[in-house]
């Protein structure tokens, strides 16, 4: 299936900085709001269904025998016009 890409953003945070992101995402979901991303001229709203399939990735991207680069990636998806994803692992647990 292709894939369109609607909005990119990319930049260093502080730990902090990442935090206030992550919790604006937060309420917006707890309030049932839609989520408006936005940077400059360019910006995207999404209107997340009640039951979207959440995925937590931890990867490790380079060599096996040097130095590569550590990502912990926070997902949300679901179907266009649809209220609830299907699907699940189980419960995630963070720490």
């Amino acid at each position: 299936m292709p894939e369109e890409g609607l909005f990119k953003s990319e930049s260093a945070q502080s730990r902090d900085e990442i935090a206030s992101y992550l919790r604006s995402v937060a309420e917006k979901l707890e309030q049932g709001d839609s989520i408006t991303l936005k940077t400059g001229a360019e910006s995207v709203t999404m209107d997340p269904p009640e039951r979207p399939t959440f995925e937590v990735k931890a990867e490790r991207e380079g060599p096996a025998d040097g130095p590569g680069e550590l990502s912990i990636e926070f997902e949300l998806e679901w179907d266009e016009n649809s209220e609830s994803a299907e699907g699940g692992t189980g419960n995630l647990e963070i720490e």
